[in-house]
């Protein structure tokens, strides 16, 4: 039972993000991406408010555009991202665990 409350206990958005995005965006590590810790202090900057934050990173994900992209310079650096083919709800899980994680301690 011990093993079913810690599965449970673990953040849905931190499972996704974990399964998906970390294969590009490293926690504080360029490599074939931004790192998230880049990603998610220019959005707190441009949205500080969590809803907003959500709305608009979970809207872009779901279909990059060059136009509305808050890092130009890193699609300069990296190319857009490519469509990944996520719903709604799972960019949003995502998004909010990324708005609550302070990724500047983390590792890799």
């Amino acid at each position: 039972m011990v093993f079913f409350t810690n599965v449970f206990a673990v953040d849905y958005g931190e499972l996704l993000f974990n399964g998906n995005c970390i294969t590009c965006h490293f926690k504080t590590k360029k490599v074939s991406a931004p790192s998230i810790y880049e990603i998610r202090e220019n959005y707190l900057r441009a949205f500080p408010e969590e809803e907003v934050f959500v709305k608009y990173m979970s809207t872009w994900v779901l279909k990059p555009d060059i136009k509305t992209s808050i890092m130009q310079d890193s699609i300069e650096e990296f190319n857009i991202m490519p469509e990944l083919g996520y719903d709604e709800y799972t960019l949003k899980e995502i998004a909010r665990y990324l708005y609550k994680t302070d990724f500047s301690t983390q590792q890799k």
